[in-house]
């Protein structure tokens, strides 16, 4: 431990003299914010709220532009506000159904995030539900439960940035064709336990939470799990499929608006923030290296070479379902195309544009429903079971 001590004690210094102070910081900074939680970003700003008429105006974005049923978090007297169909929009206004009732004189800050969620508790959804716990090696993780007759269970893993909640929009697809689903959450997603560090893996330790949601089911009467993943979900839904203690058990996975290789995504998201090259790849080797990871955020060395699920193709065995808009605009559909093109004879990949990220469900809920029962039907996931 002394000499690894010694070694970054020179390596830090050794860094900053070649790129330059700012710019060692600035590695520094990016890599931090991979892997550091953090709250939902105000990406929205209330205009105007029409509580006659029940209509809200919202600044013009490619998102609150989107048709569809959507939701907004606000600060006031609602927290989180349902949105239906764009009545009308010009060039930076954006008038919506408000499908959350507003009372006249409801105080709403103007600064709000837009969300692809829709339902915002179990609840809504007016199914049978338990709150359950999962044992797993971060603590015990908090899970919604969905009964159902069929042995094969869904259990469903959200993105990065957000909860649980992420996933009740694919409960009813799944449960009317019988089969119980599993809602779980991770360490350091704000409601799973915080781990020592606190921050996330990209997928290289969460997936063991998910493994132990697995081990939960296979305890409660399943005898096979489909694993559904969200965003970075679908990063821990591939890293659990090829390291879970219990593959035999994965009978095939759903994965939303998948991450499939953090490089291209980290690359993407830094250009559209302004930051070029080399500092991204510079930030990931930052996190990849032992002398380094901590210095950058990570509990741990997170190796890209092992998130890279394009690279390790040949180690999946089971159907996979990729829903993927062509013009996701936060995690590019091109490593879902690389990863089809890798594994024809798993990958189902329908073609969706338009949707933006992880909204596939709100943009065209009649086509994302499609999808997911004839995969389920073509890979003789019935409601019999």
């Amino acid at each position: 431990m002394k000499s690894l001590r010694h070694a970054v004690a020179l390596l830090v210094p050794a860094l900053i003299a070649m790129l330059g102070t700012a710019a060692a910081f600035l590695v520094f900074a990016i890599a931090r914010r991979v892997v550091t939680p953090s709250p939902r970003a105000a990406d929205t700003e209330i205009l105007a709220v029409d509580t006659g008429a029940q209509t809200i105006e919202l600044s013009r974005t490619p998102d609150t532009e989107l048709p569809g049923r959507y939701g907004l978090f606000t600060t006031g007297t609602h927290g989180y506000v349902k949105l239906g169909a764009v009545l009308s929009a010009d060039a930076t206004r954006v008038r919506r159904k408000l499908l959350t009732q507003i009372e006249s004189g409801a105080k709403i800050d103007r600064a709000a995030g837009f969300s692809g969620w829709y339902y915002s508790s179990p609840s809504e959804l007016h199914l049978p539900w338990e709150n359950v716990l999962i044992g797993s090696p971060a603590g015990p993780c908090p899970a919604w439960m969905f009964p159902a007759a069929s042995s094969t269970w869904v259990i469903q893993v959200h993105g990065r940035g957000v909860t649980r909640a992420e996933c009740l929009r694919a409960v009813p697809v799944f449960h009317s064709l019988g089969m119980p689903n599993l809602v779980v959450s991770y360490r350091n997603d704000g409601e799973a336990p915080r781990s020592k560090g606190g921050s996330y893996a990209l997928g290289a330790s969460e997936w063991r939470d998910v493994d132990a949601a697995i081990s939960y089911a296979l305890r409660h009467g399943a005898t096979r799990v489909l694993l559904m993943g969200w965003s970075m979900g679908g990063a821990i839904a591939l890293q659990t499929a090829v390291s879970s203690a219990h593959r035999e058990a994965i009978a095939g996975l759903v994965l939303d608006s998948p991450v499939v290789d953090w490089r291209g995504v980290l690359r993407f998201q830094a250009r559209e923030e302004g930051i070029r090259d080399p500092f991204p790849a510079l930030a990931m080797n930052a996190l990849s290296s032992p002398l380094t990871a901590r210095l950058s955020g990570a509990e741990f060395v997170i190796s890209f070479d092992k998130l890279d699920m394009v690279a390790r193709a040949d180690e999946l065995t089971v159907p996979i379902l990729v829903l993927h808009s062509e013009d996701d605009g936060f995690v590019p559909a091109d490593a879902s195309h690389a990863l089809a093109e890798a594994r024809p004879d798993l990958v189902t990949m329908p073609t969706f544009t338009g949707a933006r990220h992880t909204k596939i469900w709100n943009y065209d809920q009649i086509g994302w429903t499609s999808a997911i029962t004839d995969w389920m039907a073509a890979n003789g996931f019935t409601a019999s079971e």
